[in-house]
């Protein structure tokens, strides 16, 4: 399975930002819109990702306040991003090795989409469910075998 049939059954809405983005309207949008996530962008291009580990390290630092920061003084300027090409396994282990829980989709510097952990554990759990029902199926209609 590839990262682009993820995206076709996710679809296409993305939520993003500027560095400039006061925090707290950034936060404001996450919990209105329930993502975990922001892209940053800048001329078009990703620049950053604003999710819930740099908030938690912002509302940290500032002891329980978000503060009046822009968003690019606390999002995470090196986002490690995938292609449409990539295989749902190779984003699993990166997304396990890297921490990462939101990783950027990119083809030729144009972000198509983010793919979530969730989206991960969603297609991976529906393909081994229609894995197991094929299964099921084909062993239901297993032939019997003629005695000789």
């Amino acid at each position: 399975m590839k990262v682009s049939e993820i995206l076709q059954v996710k679809g296409n809405i993305l939520y993003t930002v500027t560095p400039g983005t006061p925090m707290l309207e950034a936060v404001d949008t996450m919990v209105d819109k329930d993502i975990g996530s922001l892209v940053v962008m800048e001329f078009g291009e990703l620049i950053g990702m604003l999710t819930f580990r740099e908030v938690m390290k912002t509302i940290r630092g500032r002891r329980g306040a978000i503060g009046e920061d822009s968003v690019g003084e606390h999002m995470d300027d090196h986002p490690i991003t995938i292609t449409p090409d990539t295989d749902i396994n190779d984003v699993r282990r990166l997304m396990l090795e890297k921490h990462a829980r939101y990783v950027p989709v990119v083809e030729a510097k144009t972000l198509l989409g983010v793919i979530s952990f969730y989206d991960v554990a969603k297609a991976v759990f529906e393909a081994q469910s229609f894995e197991n029902k094929m299964l099921k199926a084909y062993i239901r209609d297993w032939p019997a075998e003629s005695e000789e």
